[in-house]
């Protein structure tokens, strides 16, 4: 094998260098790559800008074979060959049988890693021992990978309401989750009636989101930084659990908020009922004030709506701690690997090191660099302004050597990342992301509306998200390498009857008419809880705590 692998990479190096005289001068014939991907949606020669960006960095034209036909696994594990770089879904079964059918190439053989993947072996170690963890042989490694424990994903968890608005009732402190009520109220009050004609309300819900708890109910203590986790909650911070039906606890107290709401008359009563696309547009027509998850609160934040003077933008409770998604150091479970029966391994990993590179991130995430982003005299990456149009309309035409066509038609087929996007970049001066929307370059080339301007001015930042970080009102949840310890059948039949217990519980404690009603709702779905298996949950919950503990403190040394 080695020498094998040793005539291979002479023959590389001489096809690669620009006038080698032994090999006939010029760089030789183009070398033919078959990138195999259960996670691409093309099947064929890839071409475009990033065909060019190979060709021209390794000399190499890529054919996709993609997952589209029943059989593509099974046929090719039977011809003894995957492809010369090799994507898997997942790490599961499909992945562990290559790896035992021994169709997937050993990193640590000749020492191919530390070889041909310098950046990888510096920048992954904690996502490649997760990999050889699986089989016992390094293959690779996952996806959407960070550098650091610390590293959060971009936050969607806000306390959104009309600025404006709240503008008009003259920026009422808000210390607390409750404080939010009365000025909820007040901004209804303001605009009774939406811009379609219809009543407006404080909060519009849905759930078909409810998973062991009520969604909407559950997600509003991630603003205080605890996260759902078994049948009650984590908190980031102090990293304590507690049971979603304890009293005193964060379930129940947001439970209480939105019975509150409904009580005034500010919880809209098609939320019980309602779908997700129903609720996206009631917030698009601004028939609500107020939400916590951004993804629903932006629909409202059309140029319409902005040119008259109208956003909805995140207000911070004083005592908030918002809690943030933590990236992960092992990465996720969509495994890049090399073919046993490649005969050009050294060339894959070259390739797969250089996308696990700051240039080959941008480049994949981006486009070309020089033509849609580039490196500022700090070394800062920044957009351009032709990667910018890319970015709001993929069908932007671009140019890149022997490529002319839209961006979209253009891009690398194979559908895998190696850092994730909201990762810190090593090779930013300013440690910015990998997220061209949170670089100061492209927020100063965005011109913002003036109501954004004016929330802007108000906080001093131009991202709620630096906002949020600056005030310290950030609670990162860590990525560890924890899993679920396996429950059998009958625990699983307690668990699926104690969350429709609390479930419907939680809904009809949302639209009691009085606290006393209110109380002894939630007295009888403790009951009905307790009767089906709860203590049984909440025991196994708190061991499942502590394992979630210990593999933090692996991370982070018990900081």
């Amino acid at each position: 094998m080695k020498l094998k692998r040793i005539l291979v990479t002479l023959l590389i190096l001489c096809m690669l260098l620009p006038i080698v005289a032994s090999c006939g001068g010029g760089r030789g014939e183009v070398i033919d790559l078959v990138i195999y991907s259960q996670l691409a949606n093309y099947s064929g020669e890839m071409i475009g800008w990033g065909a060019e960006i190979l060709l021209d960095k390794f000399n190499v034209r890529v054919t996709i074979i993609n997952d589209a036909a029943d059989g593509t696994f099974q046929s090719r594990m039977e011809s003894g060959f995957l492809g010369d770089i090799v994507l898997f879904g997942n790490d599961a079964r499909e992945y562990r049988n290559a790896s035992a059918a021994g169709l997937l190439f050993d990193w640590e053989e000749d020492d191919l890693l530390a070889d041909f993947g310098q950046d990888i072996a510096e920048y992954f170690p904690f996502a490649l021992e997760k990999n050889k963890s699986i089989t016992g042989t390094l293959h690779g490694f996952g996806h959407e990978i960070a550098g650091s424990s610390d590293d959060h994903a971009a936050f969607y968890y806000y306390p959104q309401l009309r600025f404006d608005l709240y503008q008009q009732l003259g920026y009422p402190v808000i210390n607390t989750l409750e404080d939010f009520i009365p000025v909820i109220a007040d901004m209804v009050a303001l605009e009774p009636i939406s811009s379609v004609g219809t009543k407006t309300w404080g909060v519009s819900s849905f759930p078909d989101w409810d998973g062991d708890m009520v969604m909407m109910v559950k997600s509003t203590s991630a603003l205080y930084g605890w996260e759902e986790f078994q049948v009650g909650l984590y908190c980031t911070q102090t990293r304590e659990w507690q049971g979603a039906l304890e009293e005193g606890g964060w379930y129940l107290r947001a439970l209480k908020f939105y019975n509150t709401l409904h009580q005034m008359g500010l919880y809209d009563p098609d939320s019980m009922t309602q779908s997700w696309d129903n609720v996206v547009e009631k917030y698009k027509n601004g028939e609500a004030m107020f939400n916590i998850f951004a993804w629903i609160a932006d629909n409202f934040n059309t140029d319409k709506h902005e040119e008259e003077g109208k956003i909805m933008m995140p207000v911070v409770a004083q005592d908030q701690m918002n809690l943030a998604d933590g990236l992960s150091v092992f990465g996720k479970n969509r495994v890049w690997t090399i073919g046993a029966n490649s005969n050009y391994p050294e060339l894959a990993m070259e390739i797969i090191n250089w996308f696990s590179t700051p240039e080959g991130v941008l480049s994949y995430m981006y486009g070309p660099l020089g033509v849609t982003w580039d490196y500022d005299d700090d070394g800062e990456p920044y957009m351009t302004e032709l990667g910018l149009a890319t970015q709001s309309d993929s069908d932007t035409i671009i140019q890149y050597r022997n490529y002319e066509g839209s961006y979209k038609n253009g891009e690398f087929q194979h559908n895998n990342v190696t850092w994730a996007r909201d990762a810190i970049n090593p090779d930013s001066p300013s440690g910015n992301s990998f997220n061209y929307e949170t670089w100061d370059s492209t927020l100063l080339a965005i011109v913002p509306s003036a109501i954004e301007q004016e929330w802007r001015d108000w906080t001093g930042y131009n991202r709620p998200d630096d906002w949020f970080t600056s005030m310290g009102k950030k609670s990162v949840a860590i990525a560890s390498a924890y899993t679920q310890t396996a429950t059998d059948m009958v625990f699983e039949m307690t668990i699926e009857a104690v969350r429709e217990v609390i479930k419907e519980g939680s809904w009809n404690a949302i639209y009691a008419n009085s606290d006393e009603e209110f109380d002894n709702i939630v007295r009888q779905m403790i009951t009905n809880a307790i009767a089906f298996g709860y203590d049984e949950w909440v025991e196994f919950s708190l061991g499942e705590a502590q394992l979630r503990r210990e593999a933090e403190d692996a991370i982070t040394g018990g900081r």
